[in-house]
């Protein structure tokens, strides 16, 4: 199982990710104690991934696509400004365009490759097939994203191999083929593994890798402690500054020193993390939003405080249509600015009383912009709300009595 190591390429996940409960399965309350083994519950964990899914799927309505270089990002116009490529299709990655490039750059390393607005809503109705195609195996699915799903294999008879899960990947991988789309599958005792295994599934004849907690160490020691699920620069940064490059060097540091160099939370994650240890649990249902955002990046930086005030009203009234339809009511206010020096900045303010009164939650909003001391044109401006526990049914919908000036 460990031949055929390679890179782990995939399209990032978009922002819209948040309508499908995507989940922190990293957090380290869940993991502790949980180092390598599978749980009763779930002795495999599956993690599959839709190759290249949104480039498939405009390849599925339009063939012609097919071998072709294809970039899907903003509105599709190579040339319009403040928009990146959301996916690239691997003839466009071979020619140095990836994921989260601005799509001018992407122009430049790729003139000739066809260009594509981004399609949400039919990307949605995909990923519900793909999705639902997962589920009819009969195994719990916990979806992360439009492309993107973790798959608990239910206990049967004594399975000291990986054969049945390895079964249930090739079933669910000619399923998915019968839809027109590739899937790639890892397969691990938690996701943190079977995450892993999936890089290595993307370059391997089949698209499916086990990892096993055997393999864990002699696959991943020599590997970037970065090549670890949730490890980012900074994290990455941190590591090295204490002499930690590798994998095998994580797991050589006591977990003394990395809570008081990490603190206790991500420390400990980390210790875990370096022994292939993971979350094993399988969440069908979503957890709740505890916030919903909406941001916008202008095309041309604005200086003028009446325009900055109309968008910030805007974005409020646009991000409590959300709320509302979900019904769910508002706490707290947060506004977000980005002047054209990159330099960004949120104040908030935790509402007298909860609301979803459109004129309060956008003086609020306005408020908190006006509390801004802005020097420079603005490049970004967003507004997010925090949201109280369960329904907003019986709730207090008054105007929030929110104070000019407030915020942090």
């Amino acid at each position: 199982m460990l031949a055929e190591v390679g890179g782990r390429e995939h399209c990032r996940r978009i922002a819209l990710l948040s309508r499908f409960g995507r989940r922190l399965g990293y957090r380290a309350d869940r993991i502790l104690g949980i180092v390598t083994t599978g749980s009763d519950r779930h002795p495999w964990i599956l993690h599959a991934d839709l190759d290249q899914f949104q480039v498939a799927v405009e390849r599925r309505r339009s063939p012609e696509l097919v071998d072709r270089p294809v970039i899907v990002g903003g509105n599709g116009d190579p040339e319009e400004r403040r928009k990146v490529v959301t996916c690239a299709s691997y003839e466009a990655r071979a020619l140095g365009v990836h994921a989260g490039m601005p799509l001018r750059r992407a122009y430049l390393k790729a003139p000739e490759a066809v260009y594509l607005p981004t399609d949400g809503d039919t990307y949605s109705e995909a990923s519900v097939e793909v999705m639902d195609t997962l589920r009819a195996a009969g195994h719990p699915v916990e979806v992360w994203g439009w492309d993107e799903a973790y798959i608990g294999l239910l206990p049967d008879a004594p399975d000291p191999a990986s054969a049945r899960a390895v079964d249930l990947a090739d079933r669910l991988r000619r399923a998915i083929a019968a839809l027109n789309l590739s899937l790639s599958v890892g397969i691990g005792r938690n996701k943190q593994q079977a995450k892993t295994a999936t890089g290595f599934a993307k370059q391997a004849v089949d698209h499916i890798f086990v990892i096993d907690d055997g393999d864990w160490l002699p696959l991943m020691g020599d590997r970037p402690a970065r090549d670890l699920w949730s490890i980012g620069p900074r994290t990455d940064a941190k590591l090295r500054g204490i002499g930690v490059r590798s994998v095998a060097d994580l797991l050589a540091v006591e977990p003394q020193r990395l809570t008081e160099h990490f603190g206790n939370h991500q420390g400990r994650w980390l210790y875990t993390l370096a022994r292939g240890g993971g979350d094993t649990s399988i969440v069908t249902e979503p957890p709740e939003a505890k916030s919903h955002s909406k941001v916008e990046t202008f095309p041309d930086d604005i200086d003028d405080p009446f325009v900055l005030a109309q968008r910030v009203d805007a974005l409020a009234g646009e991000l409590l249509d959300q709320v509302v339809a979900e019904g769910r009511i508002v706490v707290r206010v947060a506004v977000t600015v980005r002047t054209r020096s990159f330099r960004t900045r949120t104040k908030s303010h935790t509402l007298r009383d909860r609301t979803i009164d459109r004129a309060a939650l956008q003086a609020a909003a306005r408020a908190l912009l006006d509390a801004f001391e802005i020097d420079r044109p603005v490049r970004l401006l967003g507004v997010r709300y925090d949201l109280a526990d369960g329904s907003a049914a019986g709730g207090n919908d008054e105007a929030s009595g929110f104070a000019a000036g407030a915020g942090r």
